[in-house]
């Protein structure tokens, strides 16, 4: 498979000026991002990546991270975990009130706002320094010690987040939370902050992409029942409430995160990050999807 022509292909046929949504406000500093980024990185099960554009551009992963937190979690609790948190697509908006008062506290899956703060807890509750350990877990299966969390992020997460701090003291009203609020929204807005490339992300999910393996250490971090419920709740739970939409046009499973990131793998084959700020309606990257798209049209490769 000829990628770099593929990615070169995509990168001739689209551009920002094709798409009309924004770039997340809600979030004063992610609205401070040049809305013409766009790159792609594609990291194979043999070792070789190509790539186009922006691609070695950090930025902030925001929901991409809660894959590397869920995998923590899971190391940690592994089938426990479910009595926390269901594995069912939502149907409402990532950050989402109403759906907890009918379902008992319980989030309707761990990539919803509730389920990733509910997962924050744990990690809190049971790691000595998660804001460390969740740096230490990334930069190991990257193998770049130079990751961090973008501090001004942070910062503007937390004086805007009170809907997540609503959500953490709901959760904890119904007796689904351990911990104080203050540190787990402290360590969720950390994460979110995460600032990571594509050539980043790309390698990062090929532990997901490989059985749980660093691929080029072949280092066992997962175990493959593990990466299988993951990879499966990338592929119906994955993109908000787009999560259908981005399995019949793309075909792979994956995570979106409102900074304009995707990444998406194929089992054994490769995984793929792209990176474009402007957002459609469901909070997803509108560029990111069409490169996607044409992506796996054009490899002619997806797990369908």
């Amino acid at each position: 498979m000829d990628y770099q022509h593929i990615l070169d292909t995509i990168h001739d046929e689209m551009s920002y000026r094709d798409v009309k949504g924004k770039v997340a406000s809600y979030i004063p500093e992610l609205a401070k991002v040049d809305r013409k980024k766009f790159g792609m990185h594609v990291y194979c099960g043999d070792k070789q990546h190509f790539c186009f554009g922006d691609s070695k551009e950090n930025f902030s992963i925001q929901s991409i991270s809660k894959v590397f937190t869920l995998a923590m979690a899971m190391r940690l609790m592994g089938e426990d975990l479910w009595d926390r948190v269901d594995v069912e697509p939502s149907g409402d908006p990532f950050n989402s009130l109403t759906q907890l008062e009918y379902e008992s506290g319980i989030p309707r899956n761990p990539f919803i706002n509730a389920g990733a703060l509910v997962i924050s807890d744990i990690l809190v509750d049971q790691l000595d320094d998660p804001k460390k350990e969740l740096l230490e877990f990334v930069r190991h299966i990257t193998g770049d010690p130079n990751i961090d969390y973008d501090k001004t992020v942070a910062a503007s997460e937390k004086a805007t987040g009170y809907r997540n701090i609503a959500l953490v003291n709901y959760i904890k009203a119904l007796g689904n939370i351990k911990c104080d609020v203050e540190p787990i929204v402290d360590f969720y807005f950390h994460q979110c902050s995460l600032a990571m490339s594509c050539e980043d992300l790309s390698k990062a999910f090929m532990l997901f992409a490989n059985r749980g393996r660093i691929l080029d250490t072949n280092e066992k971090i997962l175990k493959p029942k593990t990466v299988k419920r993951i990879n499966a709740l990338m592929q119906t739970c994955g993109f908000y409430d787009e999560a259908g939409e981005f399995s019949f046009q793309v075909g792979l499973p994956g995570k979106s995160g409102v900074g304009g990131g995707i990444v998406a793998i194929h089992p054994k084959n490769y995984s793929v990050a792209v990176w474009s700020p402007i957002l459609n309606e469901k909070g997803n990257s509108e560029l990111g999807m069409k490169a996607l798209e044409r992506f796996t049209t054009l490899t002619g490769v997806s797990v369908f």
